[in-house]
């Protein structure tokens, strides 16, 4: 099953097929600025994997060849992750790619499965405020505080706090987007 957006999509086929139509109207210009910005952190995030394969290769084998310490790669590379992991978050829920209960799905009735949807993205988007909420509340701390890892290298925590805010708040506007078009959009005629 595709999970491209597709022209002439009503919310039943959604419902019965995942497929995300356009949003209508007004949506349509936050929906491509924020396809911009799904695309761009996926960048990054892709980026940041590779970099962090890089670093733990390297830190294997500087390790065992070299016999090096390398007390900095792995946070390195557990930062590139956290970063890779959050940042993308929103562009896999632009394509409904998040795991979701295909069986209830297929086993519903389309206009209960509708009512699932909705639901099931209002709760996304309530968790995902939170902890967009607390992620910021955390980055302002660490910032503030100039709060560091407890390694001898010591980057500070502002970094993986700030990826974590960044990518939850994205994924809380995709969430939001989505949940408001299930309320403007306009059923297409079959």
């Amino acid at each position: 099953m595709s999970a491209r957006h597709e022209p002439g999509l009503s919310i039943e086929t959604v419902a019965e097929s995942g497929v995300e139509p356009p949003p209508p109207g007004r949506l349509g210009p936050v929906a491509v600025v924020l396809g911009w910005a799904n695309r761009a952190m996926l960048l990054i995030g892709m980026v940041a994997l590779v970099l962090a394969a890089f670093i733990l290769t390297y830190s294997v084998f500087s390790r065992y060849v070299f016999k090096a310490a390398t007390d900095w790669q792995d946070e390195a590379a557990v930062f590139c992750i956290v970063g890779a992991v959050f940042l993308c978050g929103a562009y896999v829920q632009a394509g409904r790619g998040h795991i979701g209960i295909e069986a209830l799905a297929s086993i519903l009735p389309p206009s209960v499965n509708r009512v699932r949807v909705v639901v099931v993205d209002a709760v996304s988007l309530l968790f995902c405020a939170f902890f967009a909420w607390k992620s910021w509340t955390l980055w302002h701390e660490a910032w503030v505080d100039k709060m560091t890892t407890s390694s001898t290298w010591a980057p500070p925590l502002a970094i993986p706090y700030g990826l974590m805010s960044v990518g939850m708040t994205l994924l809380t506007l995709q969430l939001l987007l989505q949940l408001v078009a299930h309320f403007v959009a306009r059923p297409t005629r079959r």
